[in-house]
């Protein structure tokens, strides 16, 4: 058997090897899903014991003739035995509301479900209508807050389900304790059940001066006693759902960073729903651990470290002009066993800001990476924003007050860092200007289409006795592209420039206006922007002076002046008329750096001295230079091509 013989064996081994590895992961994950699909149909499955109809209860006016005391205890009767005594006590009263706050936040907790029914944040305002902001932000709406535990408990024979929402709790007084983490104020509601059960609801609001731990807000649910009590099931299942305000000044462009996200375990990325300007769902039925309403700027997070089995999750989109943004909605479960009576949950209420949401971890401190909430890009481009733009920022703040200068400081900073490289390309470009005319001469000397090979061999050719690279004038773009694409998404989802004045801005985190339109231009808007005017403006003389550059060197550029020039500018324009103020101003210092660097080097550099190097450095190559091993490989191509091209001819 031959040594190739060998090799194909052995790589046949290796593919079957890693199918049977792969078709076994894929195994286990198809069975976990289905033991969550088991566990929810298990669930479904405790109903199909007889469940009282609670809607069978009959209503006063319906005993005609009774007297309505009577009727009404004839109607508490008939309630207490289907319910239980406790329940059914449950069900009558008026819900009260009562507030705890810290330094960061009020909470407004009501008996009803025993939920959070408002959160206030205390250090930041609303965008209103009139563009006041005079109006704290309220994370959602509290008529449509709903927290909603669902289970079934017995009744005699029968099965009862209990929705939490359905039922008062029973509010013990706030008091001050003291925790691991520090001093908090605990929040106790309780539902009883029967004489010795209920369910219990505990949180625990912070105020450490510590903005990851005073945003978090823990909730431990305990089930006291209630084993004798509950019915057969295998989960228990969490209805959370509240309809979000618009916070921002222009509706659409705080909609496209508002959406429904969520986490896998073990996972250091999220997944989300996506942007939408209508509906959108989602079904998973593997294990999650946190589920987030998010917005542009601000977040309302359930977060369950032990995990949720599956969540059915939802949203959509309000009418722009109605003051809302999102109806949010996630129906989870979470595993129920008789000896697991406790549930560690917390909720995180705050700014989507990346040096307190990197911090938030779960109750044993593994990270939860809630900081993946902030779109800083994927890839190359998150780890430029992660690891470069978020610490100068950080640092500059420290000593810097306007975030203007700071995006100036930023601007300067990034075109040092790459000046090498631009300094490198215009002397590339500036060699091709150079050695044009020779170029030139080759395409006379092989004008025939069939020659296109031997040209474009003998260009290269001329290329390397000269010492060009031909993608020298490509690679600085290359290396600006993720500092660019990175700033795309740093300034949008960047809170700290939310509410940040400079010049005729406002509030650097969306648009200026420096003029209100009567009417609506489509893809422009109604407002005109002067950050986005100067921007396009910067990159039409960029571009201009650009194509002037490239076009003296590369024939082929000619047919690109309009798209280079005019229209990618314009449609810049139109683009980024509502997009930040921070980001068009960064843009237009870029633009205007690139330019002054450009004709800076256009002075320093002599294209006579350029010309008698490429000389000197063409008499040392000569013709019998050493050919690297990719000038080699691309001849062989070459060759190979021309070769292909006469058959072709001949047939």
């Amino acid at each position: 058997m031959d040594k190739k013989s060998l090799i194909g064996i052995g790589v046949i081994v290796v593919l079957f090897a890693g199918f049977a590895y792969f078709s076994s992961k894929e195994q286990e994950k198809y069975q976990r899903e289905m033991a969550a699909y088991r566990a929810y149909q298990d669930s479904v499955a405790a109903a199909s014991r007889p469940v009282v109809p609670l809607t069978g209860v009959p209503a006063s006016d319906s005993l005609a003739g009774a007297d309505s005391a009577a009727a009404a205890a004839a109607e508490r009767q008939l309630r207490t035995a289907q319910l239980g005594e406790y329940l059914a006590a449950a069900r009558e009263g008026e819900p009260e509301t009562f507030v705890v706050e810290n330094d960061v936040m009020k909470i407004a907790f009501s008996t009803r479900g025993g939920r959070i029914e408002g959160v206030t944040l205390k250090d930041y305002t609303r965008y209103a209508p009139r563009g006041e902001r005079t109006q704290p932000i309220e994370l959602f709406d509290p008529a449509t807050a709903r927290f909603d535990l669902t289970f079934y408990v017995r009744n005699g024979l029968n099965n009862v389900k209990v929705n939490t929402m359905d039922y008062l709790f029973t509010a013990e007084p706030v008091r001050e304790v003291q925790t691991e983490a520090g001093a908090a104020k605990s929040v106790v509601m309780y539902l009883p059940v029967a004489a010795d059960a209920r369910l219990k609801y505990e949180y625990l609001v912070y105020d450490s001066e510590a903005p990851e731990r005073d945003y978090l807000v823990d909730f431990d649910v305990t089930l006291e006693n209630m084993a004798p009590q509950m019915a057969n099931q295998t989960s228990i299942g969490i209805d959370w759902s509240n309809t979000s305000y618009q916070n921002e000044k222009g509706f659409q462009n705080e909609n496209m960073y508002t959406t429904l996200a969520y986490h896998f375990p073990g996972e250091s990325s999220m997944e989300d729903l996506g942007m939408s300007d209508g509906a959108k769902d989602k079904q998973v039925s593997t294990a999650v651990n946190w589920v987030a309403f998010k917005q542009q700027f601000f977040s309302s997070v359930f977060i369950a470290p032990e995990n949720v089995s599956y969540a059915n999750m939802a949203f959509d989109t309000a009418a722009p002009e109605s003051e809302y943004m999102k109806d949010f909605s996630a129906q989870m479960a979470v595993p129920y066993t008789i000896q697991n009576d406790t549930y560690d949950f917390a909720f995180y209420f705050g700014p989507n800001k990346y040096a307190i949401l990197r911090k938030v971890t779960d109750p044993s401190g593994e990270a939860l990476h809630l900081e993946r909430l902030i779109p800083l890009g994927w890839g190359i481009f998150g780890w430029v924003n992660r690891w470069f733009v978020i610490p100068v920022f950080d640092f500059l703040r420290n000593y810097i007050g306007s975030f203007g200068i700071i995006i100036l400081i930023l601007a300067v900073l990034v075109k040092v860092i790459i000046s090498p490289l631009t300094y490198k390309s215009y002397v590339s470009m500036a060699k091709m200007r150079i050695i044009k005319p020779e170029v030139d001469e080759l395409a006379k000397k092989y004008p025939k289409p069939e020659d296109a090979m031997k040209r474009q061999q003998a260009t290269m050719e001329l290329y390397k006795k000269a010492g060009i690279n031909p993608m020298g004038g490509c690679i600085p773009l290359l290396i600006q592209m993720p500092i660019i694409i990175a700033m795309f998404r740093f300034f949008p989802a960047s809170i700290e420039l939310r509410e940040q004045p400079f010049l005729w801005a406002d509030d650097l985190s969306s648009y200026d206006s420096i003029l209100q339109l009567p009417f609506k231009i489509p893809f422009y808007g109604d407002h005109v922007s002067l950050f986005a005017l100067l921007m396009t403006a910067a990159l039409f003389i960029f571009s201009y002076i650009n194509y002037q550059q490239t076009s003296s060197s590369q024939p082929q550029m000619a047919g690109m002046k309009f798209m280079m020039v005019y229209l990618m500018p314009l449609m810049m324009l139109f683009w980024f008329n509502s997009y930040s103020s921070g980001l068009c101003y960064y843009y237009f210092l870029a633009n205007v750096l690139t330019i002054g660097q450009t004709l800076l080097i256009r002075r320093l550099v002599d294209d006579e001295k350029i010309h008698a190097v490429m000389k000197a450095n063409a008499a040392k190559r000569g013709n019998g230079g050493k050919k690297s091993k990719f000038q080699l490989k691309y001849e062989q191509m070459m060759q190979q091509q021309e070769a292909m091209q006469k058959a072709r001819r001949k047939k």
